[in-house]
């Protein structure tokens, strides 16, 4: 599926802010990859499914909540692939399924519910322990393979920006552009969770030591938590779309152009800085807002 890198576009953003403060951006077109394996999921996944297939694995076992672009892709790329997939899911069923988790099912995996005290935990259900032949990624990709995955993002185009930003769940896909990004480039993450500030350690976990302190991590942009939102924000994704044309979703790439808009505000990018955005798809999440509520 190395495929899926080819047709990669970077937008160039037209903004007024962007004249004010004179500096220039791009955003990375990750989203238009594929049509559900979007954004940095296939970059995150490819390492774990290689060594799954090594290993002859049958079954791909992961974890996710009820909006989780992770569960969506792997679902995707195991049935692509040949794999069976399950998903440990975050919190007991309740009545009627998120649009992602509906998707997940219609692509052939089965879903697991869990106890949040038990997914916290990452306790693996009685029944499949006893299976021998699954293979587990983690959460959201975390870990070495899905952080070499993610260095992949950025191609040899890539060195001419200042700033390189990103919205962060995880920590893994900051952690390969962190890893991949050159010394004089600055990585930005914009945490799309309230009070997650074990990320800094998740992510210094992954990265080199000589690379530690050449990032900033952004918590002020959550919306009250992940996958929250208000009419601030769902404005803001209109409006950004009616500037740019490029579609946002509530739960990452939404909060991550708005604090992109807001630091430009607040003159926190020099004159002449060159900035690029890494647009990380999901969008298959806004199917969870009614109908009408987005332009796009």
């Amino acid at each position: 599926m190395e495929e899926l890198r080819s047709g990669i576009i970077k937008n160039e953003i037209s903004h007024s802010i962007l004249k004010n403060n004179v500096i220039s951006a791009y955003v990375l077109r990750l989203d238009l990859i594929h049509p559900v394996i979007s954004g940095n999921k296939w970059y995150k996944l490819k390492g774990f499914l290689q060594e799954a297939s090594d290993t002859q694995a049958k079954t791909i076992v992961t974890w996710g909540g009820a909006y989780s672009n992770h569960i969506v892709a792997t679902a995707a790329v195991c049935k692509l692939k040949g794999f069976k997939s399950i998903g440990i899911i975050r919190g007991e069923h309740a009545n009627g399924l998120s649009p992602s988790l509906s998707l997940a099912i219609e692509l052939g995996m089965e879903l697991i519910h869990t106890s949040r005290a038990a997914y916290q935990r990452k306790e693996l259900p009685p029944a499949l322990i006893e299976q021998r032949d699954y293979y587990l990624i983690p959460e959201g990709g975390y870990g070495h393979k899905g952080m070499e995955g993610a260095k992949n993002i950025l191609g040899v185009d890539t060195e001419c920006y200042t700033h390189i930003m990103t919205s962060v769940g995880t920590g893994t896909t900051i952690a390969g552009l962190i890893e991949a990004s050159t010394i004089n480039q600055r990585v930005i993450g914009i945490s799309a969770l309230k009070n997650n500030h074990s990320l800094n350690a998740a992510i210094n976990q992954l990265v080199s030591p000589a690379n530690q302190n050449r990032f900033n991590l952004e918590h002020a942009y959550h919306f009250g938590g992940y996958a929250k939102k208000n009419e601030e924000l769902i404005h803001f994704m209109n409006e950004w779309y009616a500037a740019t044309g490029i579609p946002s979703d509530f739960v990452y790439t939404a909060k991550m152009f708005y604090a992109f808009t807001s630091m430009c505000k607040q003159r926190f990018f020099g004159p002449g800085s060159r900035i690029l955005l890494i647009h990380t798809g999901g969008l298959q999440g806004n199917l969870s807002l009614p109908k009408g509520t987005l332009i796009f």
